[in-house]
Order: structure tokens, then C-alpha cells, then sequence
């Protein structure tokens, strides 16, 4: 009996890892258009999930910080086949973007290919991505005039004092604003999500979260150990990224490129090069690693700006139902959201736009990718080829 059992565990994360693989294989598009896809394999074809379900979980991975998509797949990989299911799902997802990306660090180190026409083409599509990403989350996440003027003040904020407690400290202040204004929002109804973790485990996760997030700067203060400093960085920024992938870029940028470790040009190439791969935008860690200390130093960055995920995910599940029916908590989470809008233009003007458009031909070539992505709606990988070739004709 014990062996077919562990026969069976085995065959489910044998499907877990083939399925989410697949996906990781063809989910372009970003963090919206992955949650579309996992809608269609999971919900639609295999039925892991019931659809309300998977609503409530795609609500909790928005209220955490870090990677939504990432974290849902986690989710549904947990439900699946338990924290080793959650676990192998995250492997499938994001494994192949990490090699792409890891790759492509590489490319760069050895053929010192930075000047090169395709590289400044890949730089103006950033500009369009950020700026297609802006509008759409402008839409969902600041509706009225009081989330539009909370994004206001962040985007003056953030550009006016540009330091490394400036970012955490205008989250913090809309969260707080948000509890004020949006406090008495309406509750709603929600069913129950059966998760096979313990609420102890679940506990000791969140316990783990809010210790690294404290030591890591200790020991990086006390130690001179480069790679310290380094997973500092990338566990930090994880852990405190609210409302997706593209909002990681200033977080990111604000880490490496002061810092030495990376160069403006080699980030921005390494953002636009992660635009043409599939799977989630995080995985743009694994390229600044691999710049800096090669395979080993892609694999680390990868591991540590998506620990902060799996302790969130695996931490928050037991106790996402109480949670999500506190309407103070929702309402700090539509300030952190409106924030979220002005952090991300704020890393639209500088770096990526101040960076990447030297000429009135790359404003139009920015402008020309900008309508393929919103108005043509072709895919963000046609975009990245064409901006590539674009970039080599007018370099």
C-alpha cells in the first residue's frame, strides 16, 4: 500500500513538472497573460482547480509581494502534490527562461557585443513594454482621484529622493493611507481553498520570511563577502516587490547599476532581452547573476529573489480566508497598489526612457513597438525581433 502510494506521489509530480514545464516553454506576455494560461490548463482542461477557487488564489498572490504568476503556479502545484508539488511546478515554470537568460549573460561576457546595434533596439523596446505595462496597470490599479493622487506623490517621491529606503518607505505610507481611506470597503462572499499545509509550517515560513529580511543586511553590514551583498540584494528586492514582474526593474536597477556590479547598458539590454523569453520577468535575476559571476551566479540570484515567494505563498495559505475578509487589510492593499503606479513611472523617465532614447528615430521607433504591443496586440516576442532588427537600422 505504502508503495503505491509513493508510486502515485512520484507520477503526480512527473504531471506537475511536465505540465507547468510546457508552460514555461510557451507563456508569453507577462504576468497577466501567464495567470490566462494557467486558467486554460489547469482550470479548463485538467480541472485541478474549480474556478472560484482559482480566483480566490490569484487574489491572495496579488495581496503578497513578489511574482503573482510564480506564486499562483506554486499554489496550484501545493494543491496538486503538496509543498514538493508546489515546489516542482515552480522548477517547470521558470527553468527555462533562467537558461535562456543565464545564456544570454553569457553571450555578453564573452563577445562584448554591448554597442551593437540589436542591443540599443532591445533598450527601446524596454520603453515600450514599461510604458504598455504602465497604462494597463494605471487602468485597474488607480480608477478614482484619490489612488490617482496617491500614485502622484510616490512618482514625485521617488524621483526627487532617490535612496535605497525611499522605495520601501512610499509603501509603507500608502499602505497606511490606504487603511485610512479604503478601510470601510464592503466584505465579500468567498469559498474555502483546501490547502495540505499546517498552519505551524505555514508560521514558522513567515517566521523565516521576516528573519532573512533583517540578518541578510546584518551580515552584509558586519561581513565583507561579496556574495552576501549580493543575495541581500536579490532576497530584498523579492521580498518587497508589490504588483508584478515590471515593477522589479527599479528595485533592480536601484541594487546593481549604483552599486558597480552592473552596467546601465548591460541592465537595460539583459530587461529587453527578457522580454522575448517566456515564463515570469523575475527570472531577469538569473541574467544579472550570470553577468556577475557567471552560471553559478545566474542559479543564486534566481534561488534567492524567489525565496521571498515560496515563504509568502507557503506561509500565507493557511491563513489567506481570514485574511481576505478583513476589509482594513484589503483597503492598505489598494493604497500599496496605487503606490505601485508611481514607482513604475518614476523607473519609466530614469532609468529606461533618460537611458535608451538618445534620438528623435528611437522615440519613433519606441512609439512604432509601443502600437504593435497595445494596438496590434501582436506578441511581446515579435516585438522583441522587431525592435532588435529596428535597432540595428538606425544605430
Amino acid at each position: 500500500m505504502e508503495k503505491t502510494s509513493i508510486s502515485q506521489n512520484i507520477k503526480t509530480l512527473i504531471e506537475i513538472l511536465f505540465v507547468s514545464m510546457r508552460l514555461g516553454l510557451t507563456s508569453f506576455g507577462g504576468p497577466v497573460a501567464h495567470l490566462g494560461y494557467f486558467h486554460e490548463e489547469y482550470i479548463r482542461r485538467r480541472k485541478w482547480l474549480d474556478e472560484k477557487g482559482y480566483a480566490d488564489l490569484v487574489a491572495l498572490c496579488q495581496f503578497l509581494p513578489g511574482p503573482a504568476s510564480s506564486q499562483v503556479g506554486i499554489g496550484i502545484g501545493v494543491i496538486r502534490g503538496g509543498i514538493l508539488g508546489g515546489i516542482t511546478s515552480f522548477i517547470g515554470f521558470t527553468l527555462p527562461s533562467v537558461i535562456i537568460l543565464i545564456l544570454f549573460a553569457l553571450m555578453l561576457r564573452e563577445f562584448e557585443i554591448m554597442d551593437s546595434g540589436w542591443i540599443h533596439g532591445l533598450k527601446i523596446v524596454a520603453v515600450a513594454v514599461v510604458a504598455h505595462a504602465i497604462m494597463g496597470m494605471a487602468v485597474k490599479l488607480t480608477p478614482d482621484l484619490k489612488r490617482k493622487a496617491i500614485a502622484l506623490i510616490t512618482l514625485g517621491t521617488i524621483l526627487l529622493w532617490q535612496t535605497a529606503f525611499t522605495q520601501v518607505g512610499v509603501i509603507l505610507a500608502a499602505a497606511l493611507i490606504g487603511f485610512i481611506l479604503f478601510k470601510n470597503q464592503e466584505s465579500e462572499q468567498h469559498s474555502s481553498l483546501p490547502f495540505p499545509l499546517s498552519k505551524k509550517f505555514a508560521f514558522s515560513c513567515i517566521m523565516l520570511f521576516f528573519g532573512l529580511l533583517v540578518l541578510l543586511p546584518l551580515l552584509r553590514e558586519f561581513t565583507s563577502i561579496e556574495w552576501i551583498a549580493i543575495i541581500d540584494s536579490f532576497y530584498r528586492t523579492g521580498a518587497l516587490v508589490f504588483g508584478g514582474g515590471h515593477v522589479v526593474l527599479p528595485l533592480l536597477e536601484r541594487e546593481f547599476v549604483p552599486t558597480g556590479w552592473l552596467s546601465e547598458q548591460a541592465f537595460l539590454a539583459g530587461y529587453g532581452a527578457a522580454q522575448a523569453v517566456p515564463g515570469p520577468l523575475f527570472t531577469f535575476a538569473a541574467y544579472i547573476g550570470a553577468v556577475i559571476g557567471g552560471i553559478k551566479g545566474g542559479l543564486l540570484a534566481t534561488f534567492a529573489i524567489f525565496l521571498p515567494a515560496f515563504l509568502l505563498i507557503f506561509g500565507a495559505l493557511p491563513f489567506w480566508d481570514s485574511l481576505r475578509r478583513n476589509p482594513k487589510i484589503r483597503g492598505a492593499l489598494m493604497g500599496v497598489n496605487a503606490a505601485v503606479v508611481g514607482i513604475l513611472i518614476a523607473a519609466f523617465y530614469q532609468p529606461i526612457f533618460t537611458s535608451s532614447i538618445n534620438a528623435p528615430i528611437d522615440f519613433a521607433l519606441a512609439a512604432l513597438l509601443f502600437s504593435l504591443l497595445s494596438y496590434w496586440k501582436l506578441p511581446p516576442w515579435i516585438v522583441v525581433v522587431i525592435g532588435s532588427i529596428g535597432g540595428l537600422f538606425i544605430t
